[in-house]
Order: C-alpha cells, then sequence, then structure tokens
C-alpha cells in the first residue's frame, strides 16, 4: 500500500486548503506531516514565541484531524532525513502541499525536497497559496491575476480522512522541549483555526466598523483591527476565506448603507479590502526576491546610507529606553504582547532607521522576533520600506512628538506601558523633559534618574536622516537602480506602458 502525505508548513487549516482536497480526491490513505527544520534554531529572525505558536496552532489541527479519522505526525530535524524514514516504512506515492512564500532558506529546503522526489520517483504536487503568482512574467499581470486567485471558489473541509492502519498522531512538544527559549506573552490569542474564524467574524459583526479611524492608534487598534495577522503567519485561515466574507458584509451593507446598524462600515470595508491586496503584494515581492532579510532592494542606495551600528543607541531603541515616552511605550507594549498596529510598526522602524541611524538588518530582525505574526514576506519589504532603501517609496521619517500627540493625546497608552511617567501631568507626558526640577519632584520622576532624557535630540537628527536619505536617492547609480526595482517590485494596476499612454 502506498499513501498521499500531506506536508503542513503554513497552512495549519483543513478548510480551503487545496493540497489536501487534492490528496483526499486521489482516494490514497493520507498522511499529514509537520516537519520543524533546526536550521531555523539559528535564524536571526526566529524567536520562540513563533515556534510556539506554530505548535499550539498544529496542535488544535492534530485535534480536528483526528476527529475525522486522519492522522498528524510530527517531526523535528532535517526534512530529507523525515522524507527518507517515512518513504521506508509508508512508500510516499504523492507529497501535496500548498505554496509558501519564504526567505532562501526555505526555497533552498523546498527545492531540496523536489529533487528528492524525483531521484525517489515519488510525485510531489504543490497548489496556489493566496495571492501570490509563481513565475509571474510581468508585474504588470499581478493585480488581474491576484484578484482572479482570491475571488475563486473556496475549498471545502474534507468531512471524513482515510488514514494508513494503525498508526496514531504524534504528540505535539513544547517548544522548550527542542531548544528554543520562550517568552510570555500577554493577551495572546487563542490558537487554531475555529479561534481564526470567530476572531474574523467577530471583526467584520462589529470590532471592525470603526477600522478606517481606529488602526492608527495603538489604544483603539486594539479592537478595532483586524487581529487576523496571526492566524494568516500560520495559515489557520487563508486570504481568499477573508475576502470572501468581507465581500458578504460589504454586499449586505449596500443594501442600506445608511441604517444605524450599517452606518460606518462602507470606508471601513474598502479599507479593509485595501489591507488585504497590500499583503499579498508585499508577499509577492519575496516571491521575487528571496534574500530581503539580507540584500536591500537597492544595494547601491544602501551602501551610500552607510548607517553603522551603535550599540548604546541599538540598547535603548529595542529594550524601550530610549527617554521619548510614546517610543518606549509601543516598544515595551509589542515586547509584552507580541503586537501593535502597523502604524506603530512603521514608526518603530523609521525611528531606528532615520532618528537613530541604525542599520535596518539588525533593526529589522530584532522586530521580527518580537512579533508573533512575523510574515517575511510583508515584515521585509516594510522594513527595506521604511528605512529608505527600496529606492521606490517616499522617505517616511516618523515624528515621535506628532505620533504621541496625534494618537496618545492624553498619555494614556503612554502611562499604561511606562509606569515611571505615572504622575507626570498630561500637559508633560510627551515631553517629560521640559518639566522642571520642581515639577519632576512633584510628580515622582526625575529625568535621568527614574527615566532617562532622550537619547538624541529627535528633531535634530530626524532632519539630518531625512536630508542624508534625499541626498542618497538623488544618486545616478542609485535611480537607475531604483528604476529596475519597480519594474520588478512596484505597485500598479495598469501597465508602466499604459501609464504613459495615458501621460501623454
Amino acid at each position: 500500500m502506498t499513501v498521499s502525505l500531506v506536508w503542513l508548513r503554513r497552512d495549519l487549516r483543513l478548510a480551503d486548503n487545496p493540497a489536501l482536497a487534492q490528496a483526499k480526491a486521489n482516494g490514497r490513505p493520507i498522511l499529514f506531516l509537520f516537519h520543524l527544520d533546526s536550521e531555523r534554531l539559528e535564524r536571526h529572525d526566529v524567536d520562540g514565541i513563533h515556534v510556539q505558536w506554530e505548535l499550539d496552532c498544529l496542535d488544535r489541527l492534530r485535534q480536528e484531524i483526528e476527529r475525522k479519522g486522519g492522522v498528524v505526525l510530527f517531526r523535528f530535524g532535517q526534512i530529507l532525513n523525515t522524507l527518507n524514514e517515512l518513504h521506508d516504512h509508508y512508500k510516499i506515492h504523492t507529497i501535496y502541499g500548498n505554496e509558501e512564500s519564504g526567505l532562501q532558506w526555505s526555497w533552498n529546503r523546498d527545492k531540496s525536497v523536489t529533487k528528492w522526489c524525483d531521484e525517489n520517483s515519488v510525485l510531489f504536487e504543490e497548489f496556489p497559496s493566496n495571492g501570490v503568482i509563481r513565475r509571474l512574467r510581468s508585474r504588470d499581470d499581478w493585480k488581474a491575476l491576484r484578484d482572479r486567485r482570491i475571488d475563486s471558489s473556496l475549498v471545502e473541509a474534507p468531512q471524513r480522512i482515510r488514514s494508513p492502519d494503525n498508526v496514531q498522531s504524534d504528540v505535539i512538544p513544547h517548544a522548550a522541549e527542542l531548544g528554543f527559549e520562550v517568552r510570555e506573552l500577554q493577551q495572546r490569542p487563542e490558537p487554531g483555526e475555529s479561534a481564526a474564524m470567530d476572531t474574523l467574524f467577530s471583526f467584520l459583526d462589529e470590532r471592525g466598523r470603526g477600522y478606517r479611524k481606529g488602526m492608527s492608534s495603538p489604544i483603539s487598534g486594539e479592537i478595532m483591527c483586524s487581529r487576523l495577522s496571526p492566524y494568516l503567519s500560520t495559515g489557520c485561515i487563508s486570504i481568499r476565506q477573508i475576502f470572501y466574507h468581507t465581500k458578504r458584509k460589504q454586499r449586505r451593507i449596500k443594501t442600506n448603507p445608511r441604517s444605524a446598524e450599517n452606518r460606518g462600515w462602507s470606508g471601513s470595508l474598502s479599507s479593509f479590502q485595501s489591507r488585504l491586496a497590500w499583503h499579498c503584494h508585499f508577499m509577492q515581492r519575496l516571491e521575487a526576491e528571496a534574500t530581503l532579510d539580507e540584500q536591500s532592494m537597492n544595494p547601491e542606495l544602501d551602501a551610500l546610507l552607510e548607517r553603522p551600528f551603535d550599540e548604546e543607541k541599538f540598547r535603548a531603541w529595542s529594550e524601550g529606553t530610549t527617554g521619548w515616552p510614546f517610543f518606549d511605550a509601543c516598544m515595551r507594549y509589542l515586547t509584552a504582547t507580541g503586537w501593535i498596529n502597523f502604524r506603530m510598526r512603521a514608526m518603530l522602524q523609521s525611528v531606528a532607521s532615520y532618528t537613530l541611524w541604525l542599520p535596518w538588518r539588525a533593526s529589522g530582525a530584532h522586530l521580527a522576533r518580537q512579533f508573533l505574526d512575523y510574515e517575511p514576506g510583508i515584515h521585509w519589504s516594510q522594513i527595506q520600506m521604511q528605512s529608505g532603501v527600496t529606492g521606490i517609496n517616499s522617505v517616511r521619517a516618523y515624528s515621535i512628538l506628532k505620533q504621541s500627540q496625534d494618537q496618545d493625546p492624553e498619555g494614556e497608552f503612554i502611562k499604561r506601558w511606562v509606569p515611571e511617567l505615572t504622575d507626570v501631568p498630561s500637559e508633560h507626558i510627551h515631553e517629560p523633559w521640559l518639566m522642571s526640577e520642581k515639577e519632576q519632584r512633584e510628580a515622582s520622576c526625575i529625568i535621568g534618574t527614574d527615566y532617562p532624557g532622550p537619547i538624541v535630540d529627535e528633531k535634530v537628527t530626524r532632519k539630518e536622516g531625512i536630508s542624508q536619505a534625499y541626498k542618497a536617492k538623488a544618486d545616478a547609480e542609485a535611480k537607475l537602480r531604483s528604476k529596475l526595482v519597480y519594474l520588478v517590485h512596484g505597485s500598479r494596476k495598469r501597465s508602466r506602458f499604459q501609464k504613459a499612454s495615458h501621460l501623454k
């Protein structure tokens, strides 16, 4: 007897799982395999919170698969060793998997699996995943292909799964048993496919009504953002599922958009749809260039910027002890919870790159380790954008003071996450170093003792960073490279040729 092997990577769900659907259609007994690569232990962008989240989501999936008659195997180490073991014991006919867009190491792993299959007369079938288009000829084609893919029919979850006789699922270990240190997170979401759907429906039922206005602040964003990103990172839910249910909600709203029940939804759902498209757009960049964690899109521009590593500045930035209250609150919140809203993510990175002039690879790797929802394609594209090393994006150097005043005017968020400033009056909460000595004593916060003063003068260094960035962008070689980057990675609804014709 031969078996079908469903290789679980970042698709930990039963519904809308084309690899599973095809494996079941072919009628052979099915084994599910989740293989954790030992190489990840050494990677600069991986943290124990990522591994534990995957394992918890996997364990929920294992329970569902077992209820339907299936079994899940867990292995840790080198993938080819695992495939040799399973092939010797079960005789694998076909490996089914959903396409994964990952960094170079995962591409190399997948290539080695393809080669192993060829050498062992095993079929390897991969299926399109979300809105990422493999072997894309031109970015001009991407949007139409993506939209068609995302708007296609969902794949139903199987009712029963046939597994080989006398096989039981493996116990899913804790990450600590595999050598990963795992920090405890506050407000950690429930893992698994069912929790992902519950989160989606709670967003579409009520939480998302204020999405457009509420997503920018870490206070309102905690509730009004979709909070689906951790589930997308492990594939507990697909973009296509989110798109399908969002469109259904939009159709219901359109019947009577001004009713009390529907008021406020149209703009928020439109903004949400845009961000679903951005999700696919940025992941498509990684599909074209799998080294975004190591190589900038515009190396000429990156070389001109010459950002040195300063240990003191990096420590203050990464630990949330810069002396800028709102920034420190955001970094501490992220470290404690594993999540923060998109605008604050952009601010954290832009401060590292422009205000503190730190190298983007180091700051990007640190943030990757903090995010429970770390998605390499989105993360490294954003890191490079907010660091000004793509050449095709505008300089985005966030003012901490402006974000503080806009997003946390009363200092509510600051005082929650920077308790040293609890008694600081609201009029000084954004710049406590401006208090007089008497005011500092009354607020029980001596700047430089209880809470640090600003590590640098933000206005001065941010302005210098912006100036340096524009100077580098004006370089002839950097501009030439930027044109090439746009051809490969630029966002556009129409082809560059249509745009050129339209402008004449």
